[in-house]
């Protein structure tokens, strides 16, 4: 009974000071990983179980929604899982016959030389076919099923997406930049949306120099001067090429199939050092290894983190709390772990690998890599 009033006192203090960890039996690095192996394997075999009759129909359910979809194989699997090119039809706020042949046209458009290509067809007819509500937990449901039954290494996916698919690719390859590994729009408009997100998602952009409805051609080169100017004051980050392809109007005679061996070329890192995130459409809890209130996921929020030297910086934050994700790849977390936000320490102390945060963290993101041994919220002082 001691014990337990003790453990409350602690809790309570750890609170009053902004730092809530979950305390459980604390894991040595070598027993984490063993760990993290076996419940990762669970949660696979569990998944598996879940998803099969989806993998078999080929269409994913949710509410009244469906999004089918078809898949095909090239090359060679190499040991480290086949690569996986989502990719995004053209069509919109059509008939059903035009968008489905617009599905059918999509399917024969690119041939990575390795990997499983697959083909949605989004589930409306609208202008913004792919990027409103649910389609974050469709792919993130797709991605599942190709890496449980189609050999798939999570950490090379890719995007594209041509026309309307390529409007869906500039709103989906910020807003999920942890999921992809390279991302190419072709012929889409940006709209609105803030690309301070792919600071670590390698991004191309093509689009036809004629192609002038909606003035997609020069709000296409107005982005990639802005990823310039991204890329100029943070070398490390904003990995992109523009094409603004001569004389070409809305179709490009196929130049930007040019996207596929560049995207190739790259991997997620699912840690990245540094992470800038910015609220798109759909307001999202998770980021890399950063996590925000659903209440406060506000299009335009932002939160800039990094880590160096086992201490973690937080700086331009909107949100009252974040909660911080942290494995040994991240810092050593045999080690003082330090967190200060402009400048002021919120904390500075030892943080425990337990098993609970990892299957905690599995169970939320829903992807082997963010499967996060130390987790801890803290408050962000106003």
């Amino acid at each position: 009974m001691k014990f337990h009033i003790f453990s409350s006192i602690i809790l309570s203090i750890s609170m009053m000071i902004g730092i809530h960890q979950t305390h459980a039996q604390s894991l040595s690095r070598t027993a984490t990983e063993k760990i993290k192996t076996e419940i990762i394997n669970h949660w696979k075999t569990r998944l598996a179980n879940q998803l099969k009759a989806t993998d078999e129909a080929s269409c994913i359910l949710q509410g009244e929604l469906k999004m089918r979809y078809t898949i095909k194989v090239f090359g060679e699997k190499p040991a480290d899982g086949r690569s996986m090119w989502i990719s995004m039809h053209g069509g919109g706020n059509a008939p059903t016959t035009l968008n489905d042949s617009q599905w059918e046209n999509q399917k024969l458009l690119y041939q990575p030389v390795e990997g499983v290509y697959v083909c949605p067809r989004a589930p409306w007819d609208d202008w913004d076919m792919w990027f409103k509500n649910p389609i974050d937990s469709m792919f993130e449901e797709l991605i599942q099923i190709m890496m449980l039954f189609h050999d798939v290494n999570p950490d090379k996916v890719y995007i594209l997406g041509y026309s309307a698919g390529g409007d869906g690719v500039w709103r989906m390859a910020p807003r999920m930049a942890d999921h992809w590994a390279a991302a190419s729009m072709m012929a889409g408009h940006p709209g609105d949306v803030s690309l301070l997100g792919v600071r670590n998602l390698p991004f191309m952009l093509w689009c036809g120099s004629e192609d002038a409805a909606y003035n997609r051609n020069t709000e296409v080169a107005k982005r990639g001067l802005e990823l310039d100017s991204l890329q100029r004051a943070d070398p490390e980050g904003y990995i992109h090429e523009t094409h603004i392809v001569a004389g070409k109007p809305h179709w490009m005679d196929l130049e930007d199939k040019a996207a596929l061996p560049w995207m190739a070329k790259y991997t997620r890192n699912p840690y990245p050092t540094t992470v800038i995130w910015c609220q798109g459409d759909n307001g999202r809890t998770h980021f890399y290894w950063l996590g925000v209130p659903s209440s406060e996921t506000k299009k335009g929020n932002v939160i800039k983190a990094s880590v160096k030297n086992n201490t973690v910086y937080i700086s331009d934050c909107d949100y009252s709390e974040v909660t911080l994700y942290l494995n040994d790849q991240l810092v050593n977390l045999d080690k003082a772990v330090k967190v200060i936000y402009n400048k002021r320490t919120l904390f500075n102390g030892k943080l425990s690998r337990t098993a609970e945060n990892l299957r905690k963290s599995l169970e939320e993101r829903g992807d082997p890599a963010y499967c996060f041994p130390a987790i801890f919220k803290v408050d962000i002082p106003r």
